[in-house]
């Protein structure tokens, strides 16, 4: 990775791994149709209201943060989305399930997961929520009937999600996870759902308790 000249403008754009991957297919895999933006590199604490050249100056600090290249592991990018919404909107859309965790205590039980965008209509009715268990280790992650968008495309899991086990992901309304048995202890990890149109995403703590075995 490096650093961007700032003095000109420049546009530098180049695939990522998963990118690469499927133009080497060389079959309609890799055909782009969207494209979205973020501010990863943009650090808002630096907005300052109190510097002492005026308003003219609120933003010195962050306009002198430096441009990184662009990077070709998905897994360290577009961590932090920008999107488009109606001027007339006052409140940001906000990613709810309605619980804070989720605990499952013997293989086979089931949760469900409804997620629901409020301050704003219909919000991620079109392309749905993705679901990010980051630790398939404890449970299966599954679309639950009626939940699921045909044309939505599971993106990669970034690392604002814990994915220190095997991480797993699906698009869609609604999910449901089955946890898996845990012979030796209790399980814990996370379930990250992230809003596919309006951004924002919630973190829940999944925890499968170890399987109770009786003599």
């Amino acid at each position: 990775m490096g650093y961007l000249d700032k003095t000109t403008i420049t546009v530098d754009a180049i695939l990522t791994k998963k990118g690469r991957e499927l133009l080497a297919k060389g079959s309609d895999d890799f055909n782009i149709t969207q494209f979205a933006l973020s501010d990863d590199e943009i650090n808002y604490d630096l907005w300052d209201v109190n510097h002492q050249l005026g308003s003219s100056y609120y933003g010195q600090a962050i306009e002198a943060l430096p441009l990184v290249e662009a990077i070709p592991n998905e897994n360290y990018i577009m961590k932090y989305k920008l999107v488009s919404l109606p001027k007339n909107i006052s409140r940001m859309p906000v990613v709810s399930v309605g619980v804070s965790d989720i605990t499952l205590n013997t293989g086979g039980e089931k949760a469900s997961v409804v997620p629901n965008t409020t301050n704003f209509v219909n919000g991620n009715k079109i392309y749905g929520y993705t679901a990010i268990l980051a630790d398939s280790d404890a449970a299966y992650l599954n679309i639950a009937p009626g939940g699921r968008i045909e044309t939505a495309v599971a993106p990669t899991a970034t690392d604002f999600v814990d994915t220190s086990g095997n991480s797993v992901s699906i698009i869609g309304t609604s999910f449901e996870l089955v946890a898996k048995p845990q012979p030796n202890a209790d399980k814990t990890t996370t379930l990250t759902i992230v809003g596919n149109e309006t951004g924002g995403f919630i973190s829940l703590n999944v925890t499968v308790k170890k399987e109770v075995t009786t003599v």
